[in-house]
Formats: structure tokens, sequence, C-alpha cells
């Protein structure tokens, strides 16, 4: 099994900036893309931002510019650093990756259990 620990939500005002981590660990050969959703009270998770193993990125228009999503293979982490933040983008942010386990054996999906980010105007 893995598990996904996610930190560095918390309350921001409109303009501040986050850094999240996301740090994976267990069963784990290599980890593909890891990466970040958002879920807002009452809409559905939206795409924010992944990451390749070999550092491609792909970014929500939403947070192009403003979000810049990294990765440190060697400690299986990813980073979520958020800068011009507006209350918009306040939801319970959730990071995932994409595990290998054997070089035999499929892909698997893994989920954080989210931190909540709150930007006040």
């Amino acid at each position: 099994q893995v598990q996904l620990v996610e930190s560095g939500g918390g309350l921001v005002q409109a303009g501040g900036s986050l850094r999240l981590s996301c740090a994976a660990s267990g069963s784990i050969f290599m980890i593909d893309d890891m990466g970040w959703f958002r879920q807002a009270p009452g809409k559905q998770r939206e795409f924010v931002a992944v990451i390749t193993r070999s550092g491609g990125t792909n970014y929500a228009d939403s947070v192009k510019g403003r979000f810049t999503v990294s990765r440190d293979n060697a400690k299986d982490t990813a980073f979520l650093q958020m800068n011009s933040l507006n209350p918009e983008d306040t939801a319970v942010y959730y990071c995932y990756a994409e595990v290998v386990h054997s070089p035999t054996v499929a892909s698997k999906y893994y989920w954080g259990q989210g931190t909540q980010v709150t930007v006040s105007s």
C-alpha cells in the first residue's frame, strides 16, 4: 500500500501565497505522474496541475501563471507553490500519485486525504 500525506494548507489573505507538500510512502518502485486536484464547497473536484517524473507540467487555465508544481523524485514528494491567491482558490486540495509497484505490474493511482486552503478577501 501507499500513503500520501499532504501539508501546507491554511488560511491566507487574498494576494498571499501558500506552498503545499505531498509526501508518498509505502511500497513504491517508482512514481510516474504526481498532481493536484481541488474541490470547493458544492462543486465537483477539478484538475489543478500535474508533473511527470521527467518534470513536464500541465496546469488548469485558472491557475496558470500563479501556481507552480514541482517534485523531488528522491523523496517521492510533490509541491504546489500557490501565489496571488484569490477567494476563488478556496477549496480542499488533494494530491495524487501514479505509483509503479514493480516493473511487471500496472501502475495504480493513490490519493491524499486533502488539505484545506482558505483565501479571505
